[in-house]
This record gives C-alpha cells, sequence and structure tokens, in this order.
C-alpha cells in the first residue's frame, strides 16, 4: 500500500480544507467595534478571531477535567435567545452588546431560528434578566420560572422589511450520505476520505457549546432543590467521538456537595443536617429524579415528551430540548459512566488515527444495517469503538496502551475505587508518539480481516488486558466492559446480528484488496465503496426496495470499474502474494 503523509499532518490538512471550503459560523466580535463579525449580504460569515475548534488531535490536548470546568465556565456566561424571523444581525448584535460585552455569538435553526449568546461576564446576563419581563397572556397563564432562555420581541415591525438579510443560521442536521459520499470523492487517498469523514461527522464546536448550555440550563432547576450540584454531560457529547445528532446524555452529580465524608470535630458536640432516610442509593436516586423530572416538564421552557425510565438498571428520566433539537437523558450519581467518558476521551488524544478509525467504521456500520437508532440487538457504537481500540492496542508496535497500562501510570489522585470497581488510570497520560507508522488504509484493512475471522464463539475482547480471553458466557459477541468486568457491554447482540456483521466485513476486506478500486479514478473508490446505498432508495413516496446481496453489490462494482475503462487484470482477484477473505454468502 502507498505510503502516506503522517497521521497528524493528513488530520491538520484535512481540518483546513474543510473548514476553508464550509466556512466558520462561529462570530467573535472585534475588540473596538460592536458591528464586527457580522456579515454581508450573501457573504460567508466573518470568522476574525475565532477559536480555532479541537483538531482532531492536538500535541497539547487539556485534561478531561480541565476542559469540562472551561466548558462549563463557558456555559454559566450564555444565553439562549428564541429570534423573530426577520431579526437582523446587525440590530440583534447592538442591542444586546448594551448589556455588555460580548465574547462568541451565533445563530441556528431547529424549531425556528435562535441564538446563542457568550457575554464576558455574568454580571451582564444579571443585566438582560433585570430588563426582562414575564409574557402577558390572555387565555393562558405563563408559569413565572426565570431562566437564560428568552424570547427576543420585536417592538417595531414596520421597521424591518422583506429587503433586510435573514441572519446566517447553522443547520443542527446529520449529513446525508449523498453530501457525504460527494465530499470524500474530492479526496485523494484511503486515508484523507476517512479523515474528511470524521470532519463531516464529529460534533462542531457551536453545537458542543449548545449541549453544554442545555446542561446549564437544567442545572438551574435542579439548583432549586440541591443548591451545590452539577448537571455534567457525559457519553458521546464529550469523550471526542460524538457526531452531529446524536443525544445528549447528562449526570447530575450530587457528590461535590459539601458536608458529605466530613471529618467530625473533636469538641463535646457536633451538627449535622437533618435529612430524609430510604432504603437505599438507588431508592434516593428514583426519587431524586423523579422530582426533578416533573420540574423540567412542568417549569423548563421547551422541554416536551418527559418519560421517567426508574426501573432500568441505571434509572433515568428522558426528554426532548425542543429549541436544541436535542433528546436528553438524565441520570444520577453515574460515576462509572463518567470514568468510562474519559477514558475514551484520553484514548482519542493519544494518535489522530483513532478517532478517524472509529467515525469510519461507525459509519460504514451504519450504512451496512449494523447499528441502529432503534434499540434492539443490533452492534451498538460504543461495541464497534471498543472493537476498534482492541485493534488498535494489538498493532505492532502498538497505536495506544492497554488500560492496565494506563493504570500502572496513574497518580494517587487518579485512583478511583467505585462501587468496588476498579476504575484507576491516568489522566494525563503523556505518550510518546507511536512508532506504528501504518496508514488508516492499512487499519481499514486489518480491522476488516481480523474481525472477519475472530473467533468470537469462544473468545472474549477485553481492553483491560489488550487480548482476547475465553469467553465468560455463551453471548454471541463477548466485549468486557472495562471498569464493570463482569458485565458484557455487547450482551443484547444476536447470532443473527453477529453473522451480519462478520459477512459485512469480509465482503468489505474483499473489496478493498481489488486494486481497481483504491485509485479515484474509479466511482465509487476506496471507502466510497463501502458506503453503499442501504435498504430504502428514493423510488417514489413510498416505494421500497430490498437491500442488493453482497454478491450482486459485488458485481455492479466491478461492472462500474469496467463502464471507466479499468483493465480485466486489475478487476481479477489478488494473486497469492495478497491476503484473501472469502466472502460468506
Amino acid at each position: 500500500r502507498a505510503c502516506a503523509v503522517g497521521p497528524a499532518k493528513m488530520a491538520a490538512s484535512v481540518w483546513r480544507r474543510v473548514q476553508a471550503a464550509a466556512g466558520r459560523q462561529l462570530r467573535v466580535p472585534r475588540p473596538h467595534s460592536r458591528s464586527a463579525g457580522r456579515s454581508s449580504v450573501g457573504a460567508a460569515p466573518v470568522a476574525d478571531g475565532s477559536e480555532e475548534p479541537d483538531l482532531p488531535n492536538k500535541a497539547t490536548a487539556k485534561t478531561f477535567s480541565a476542559l469540562q470546568a472551561e466548558r462549563h465556565e463557558q456555559a454559566e456566561r450564555t444565553i439562549l435567545i428564541s429570534c423573530p424571523p426577520n431579526v437582523t444581525e446587525k440590530k440583534f448584535y447592538n442591542y444586546l452588546a448594551s448589556y455588555g460585552t460580548i465574547n462568541k455569538y451565533f445563530f441556528y435553526e431547529t424549531f425556528g431560528i435562535y441564538a446563542l449568546v457568550e457575554f464576558s461576564g455574568k454580571e451582564s446576563i444579571e443585566a438582560v434578566q433585570r430588563a426582562s419581563t414575564i409574557p402577558g397572556l390572555q387565555h393562558e397563564c405563563a408559569v413565572p420560572f426565570k431562566s437564560r432562555f428568552f424570547n427576543l420581541r420585536n417592538n417595531h415591525l414596520g421597521s424591518q422589511t422583506a429587503i433586510h438579510p435573514s441572519v446566517l443560521r447553522l443547520k443542527q442536521s446529520v449529513i446525508s450520505l449523498n453530501e457525504l459520499l460527494q465530499n470524500i470523492s474530492e479526496a485523494k487517498s484511503i486515508d484523507e476520505q476517512l479523515y474528511t469523514v470524521l470532519e463531516e461527522m464529529q460534533l462542531t464546536e457551536e453545537n458542543t457549546r449548545l449541549r453544554f448550555l442545555v446542561c446549564s440550563l437544567i442545572k438551574e432547576i435542579a439548583a432549586a432543590y440541591f443548591p451545590e450540584c452539577s448537571i455534567r454531560p457525559f457519553g458521546s457529547t464529550v469523550n471526542n467521538f460524538g457526531k452531529m445528532g446524536c443525544d445528549l446524555d447528562m449526570f447530575l452529580d450530587l457528590d461535590g456537595i459539601s458536608g458529605r465524608n466530613k471529618t467530625k470535630p473533636g469538641g463535646a458536640f457536633s451538627v449535622e443536617y437533618q435529612t430524609k432516610r430510604v432504603a437505599s442509593e438507588r431508592v434516593a436516586t428514583q426519587s431524586i429524579l423523579s422530582v426533578i423530572g416533573e420540574c423540567i416538564d412542568q417549569f423548563a421552557p421547551g422541554c416536551t415528551g418527559m418519560q421517567k425510565i426508574l426501573n432500568a438498571r441505571c434509572p433515568l428520566v428522558r426528554f426532548s430540548h425542543q429549541p436544541s433539537g436535542f433528546q436528553c437523558d438524565l441520570t444520577a450519581n453515574n460515576r462509572i459512566a463518567m470514568r468510562s467518558t474519559e477514558l475514551l476521551y484520553i484514548y482519542s488524544t493519544l494518535d489522530p488515527r483513532v478517532r478517524a478509525l472509529v467515525f469510519g467504521i461507525r459509519c460504514w456500520a451504519r450504512v451496512q444495517g449494523i447499528t441502529s437508532s432503534v434499540p434492539g440487538a443490533w452492534i451498538t457504537n460504543f461495541s464497534l469503538t471498543m472493537m476498534v481500540l482492541f485493534l488498535l492496542q494489538r498493532r505492532n508496535p502498538p497505536i495506544i496502551p492497554t488500560l492496565d497500562q494506563l493504570k500502572g501510570q496513574a497518580a494517587e489522585k487518579d485512583v478511583h475505587i467505585i462501587e468496588s470497581h476498579d476504575c484507576t488510570f491516568a489522566s494525563d497520560y503523556k505518550m510518546k508518539s507511536s512508532q506504528n507508522t501504518e496508514t488508516l488504509e492499512d487499519l481499514l484493512q486489518d480491522f476488516f480481516e481480523f474481525y472477519g475471522s475472530f473467533a468470537f464463539n469462544n473468545m472474549s475482547i477485553n481492553i483491560r488486558k489488550g487480548k482476547e480471553q475465553n469467553k465468560p458466557e455463551p453471548s454471541p459477541l463477548h466485549i468486557q466492559n472495562p471498569f464493570e468486568q463482569a458485565l458484557n457491554v455487547s450482551k443484547n447482540v444476536n447470532q443473527t446480528q453477529l453473522d451480519r456483521f462478520v459477512r459485512a466485513a469480509r465482503e468489505s476486506a474483499w473489496i478493498l484488496q481489488q486494486e481497481g478500486l483504491k485509485h479515484p479514478k474509479a466511482n465509487p473508490w476506496g471507502f466510497s465503496a463501502l458506503l453503499l446505498p442501504n435498504s430504502q432508495t428514493s423510488m417514489g413516496k413510498s416505494k421500497k426496495r430490498r437491500r442488493q446481496p453482497a454478491s450482486e453489490r459485488i458485481k455492479n462494482l466491478l461492472d462500474s470499474l469496467k463502464a471507466n475503462k479499468q483493465s480485466t487484470d486489475n478487476l481479477s482477484r489478488p494473486n497469492g502474494h495478497q491476503k484473501i477473505i472469502p466472502i460468506v454468502r
């Protein structure tokens, strides 16, 4: 396989190209000009001085806790505004700047036009709140709950006519498969294709800011009962593997409440809070989530569709936050999930190939029908991520360390024993650049070959040790939970879905071996050849067509190569010097 430029240079190069094509939408006003940062009619928004979002990996990546603290502090200085449809950016900015210095702002659209505005200080938000009024309604009653979600009213409708340009709005939707295929077709190598998939699908800087703001708004509800609590996002929102459109998982953290585990003074008396007593921590969690969920449902503007799922293994409340378009899950005291999130974040920062390969495999799995947004027996994105990490641990030399190796580098502050589970690992792990120089094309090919012939019938995947182990249970797919080691994170997967994954992996391995599909002259080529149309095609409003069998789809690919005047030699199967994975029909 042809050698590619270094992973970090490739990632940075693709990031610059994608951002140059898309244009940044996060506005950063100039220090001495209120009107700076706005766009002229039909022009791209000005990105002057805008903060560069995190590249796939930076050598000086912040620690997880430091980055979260920074994001939370930003969110506390931010408001959300519902805007009238005829709003103009200049007047919008000039009005809000009268309350204080604006650091950043942007517009987006979901169920209307909204703006996120970050001030330089909380006093500006207090000024906005003092100037705001409770709406007077004729036939309804407004619940007088004051949050940082405001409605901007235009008191002079006649002053803004149709000649004024509408503000440029960010899309919060997921990129379509056709658009993605179009974008990656411009790449010059499979490595560049995978980095492009990453850039197109990952959470944007603006979307991440919006997620932290929603957490901050929900905290205002919970703080009425627990003033020292915090609402922290976990999972895909902050582990560096989240894609546009993913759910917002939130964690009600009560561990920061002062007075817990406090040593009693040695005097004659001591004072403690009088508290309600319940049978267990689980009962307390159920009770707290039930009350907080009810308050969100009744008082929080924009929150709808509340569901209380309190008897699940991890009790939660689920709701939609319509202004952001997020589906939200709120849990409490889910400390192990937070450690899993931080672990994935650390892995994501060690090498730029980690995220690119994970996003590529997830994209491939969704198109192949291996994963689904509907709960069921499908393989989950988390399981796929574990499989990619396991593969990268087994390279020679390894690209990332095992969890036990991370534990061996842990400092005293990193020791975490949660409910008797050892969740210890180095939070600021400093790894020398891996000596492994394999390209993403190499790793993609080997992922399909490795799992296309993996002994799933008797072996388990374990990222703690970085090696397969005998399965402790008869589940078709066994991936050991890195912290709760008695649990199988893929216990939901049945044999049918595992067989589907193995067949797709073997088919994809064979496709990538075809020399005629490795060059941009083919159509499709490289990674795009694996993103074949899913089962639903555009044959009218209600007509559907079943997915073609693997053999038929491969035949169509080869026929397309012939149509592009590829030689018949390039279409033949590789010779004995290459590894062949047979396709299981």
